[in-house]
């Protein structure tokens, strides 16, 4: 691995564990055992080490989510195999997810570019909630609103993992299974047709 992709796997880890504010060149420098000028060479600012860790950890949050697109079926089906995916993602990487909750309390411009890169996955999400609204497999609402509504609840629930961690408390896979299938279930009573 490469100086700009080994600086670029430590800010990610950084910002998502601990924060953008809490991260300093200095410390990764430190870290990765090469000196400043060497991750300004690549990334000329923190802000733009911050760039281009919210497209790696976006890019990363879309493969996964258009690889269960291609394999999972329509309905229900879909639903859980996304939610499955965004958990397998929060425990293999939860730097990244972890990142994306950094992003909100950021605000613009990193949650800016962060929501123009989601925006093809919400438009499908939106396309595909409102035929499953036509097809009544999902209850009637706005789909865009409820495609965001879906997304913040699954994230939420998936970085509660790293949020656990921070503070000392160790999840098992039980765990993170069990709070996965209280999230399903959550869901399936909120998108059920009454």
């Amino acid at each position: 691995m490469g100086t700009a992709d080994r600086v670029l796997e430590a800010a990610t880890r950084a910002f998502g564990q601990r924060g953008f504010d809490a991260t300093s060149l200095d410390g990764l420098a430190n870290e990765l055992g090469i000196r400043k000028q060497s991750i300004l060479y690549h990334y000329p600012s923190k802000d733009q080490l911050l760039d281009a860790a919210v497209d790696h950890a976006i890019a990363e949050l879309s493969l996964v989510l258009y690889d269960v697109i291609e394999r999972s079926d329509d309905g229900w089906a879909r639903v859980e195999a996304m939610v499955r995916g965004v958990f397998r993602l929060a425990l293999r990487r939860p730097e990244l997810l972890g990142l994306l909750r950094e992003l909100t309390r950021l605000g613009p411009p990193a949650l800016t570019r962060a929501t123009d890169s989601l925006d093809p996955l919400i438009k499908g999400a939106t396309d595909w909630l409102g035929s499953e609204m036509d097809a009544g497999r999902v209850r009637r609402s706005d789909p865009r609103l409820l495609a965001f509504s879906v997304y913040s609840t699954v994230m939420g629930a998936a970085t509660e993992i790293e949020v656990l961690r921070a503070v000392g408390v160790e999840q098992t896979l039980r765990e993170a299974a069990l709070r996965r299938r209280e999230l399903l279930r959550f869901l399936r009573s909120a998108l059920q047709p009454a």
